[in-house]
């Protein structure tokens, strides 16, 4: 690929949720969501390492216990600026390009990242972030979401933003500061994929995707192709959280 350097995915996790608090510990198919999700994001053939990014508040520390015992590298910093604590996790892990994905996604799929990687490192021109979603515009579901930029791009959103989104979300401040930084969205074939809801911020949500696991029985390797067609032989299983309110970008808390 056109450019070197160390591919770096970083896990956001922490115990607090205003609408579902220790979600990322809730129990799927007998593992942890959160290490579904690392165990997904490993599966990346891009992505040199996987780092698991939580805070120094006490309440957190059965994410760390997690993270050690998946022999996953574990960075803690601040609870509420988590750009402060991506550029900890990059800086320690020494990445060139940097991979976000949140740990309420269990259906993230690395098919997904590594498209979404791919397109990065081989845009010519060059961009500095890339993504297969921005708020305004989805075509993947919702819970397969991948951000990625450069490491000089999340320097300059780390001395720079200061809006209290930016710091918690990490990379609202590269896509609202267009044209500075040059923005490749990858898309999907069909735009009402990105009606589809598979993260999991409510009791609904959970519902959903421990439904989506047993009809896999238990296994990790079934793609994001596979839940859309399982979607589409039993439409049901969509409604169990159709209702559950997205929240924004700007959102907080």
């Amino acid at each position: 690929m056109p450019r070197d350097g160390r591919v770096v995915a970083i896990v956001q996790a922490r115990m607090g949720s205003r609408r579902l608090p220790g979600k990322v510990l809730a129990d799927i198919a007998g593992r942890p969501m959160l290490e579904r999700v690392l165990r997904r994001v490993r599966a990346s053939r891009i992505a040199h390492e996987a780092v698991l990014a939580t805070s120094t508040d006490p309440a957190d520390d059965p994410i760390a216990a997690l993270g050690a015992r998946l022999r996953v590298h574990t960075v803690r910093g601040s609870a509420e600026d988590v750009l402060d604590r991506f550029h900890q996790a990059a800086e320690e892990s020494q990445a060139e390009v940097i991979v976000r994905i949140t740990g309420d996604c269990p259906l993230i799929d690395a098919e997904l990242i590594d498209e979404t990687i791919r397109a990065f490192l081989q845009a010519e021109p060059r961009v500095d972030f890339a993504c297969n979603r921005l708020p305004w515009e989805r075509t993947y579901p919702i819970g397969t979401d991948t951000e990625v930029c450069s490491r000089a791009a999340l320097d300059a959103a780390w001395l720079e933003a200061d809006e209290p989104h930016q710091r918690e979300h990490v990379m609202p401040f590269l896509y609202e500061n267009q044209p500075r930084f040059r923005i490749l969205h990858v898309r999907s074939s069909d735009p009402a994929l990105g009606e589809m809801r598979w993260t999991v911020d409510a009791p609904e949500d959970l519902t959903f995707v421990r439904e989506v696991f047993s009809r896999f029985h238990g296994r990790e390797d079934f793609s994001w192709r596979e839940v859309v067609n399982l979607l589409r032989r039993e439409p049901t299983l969509e409604r169990i959280n159709m209702d559950v309110v997205h929240k924004t970008h700007r959102d907080v808390g």
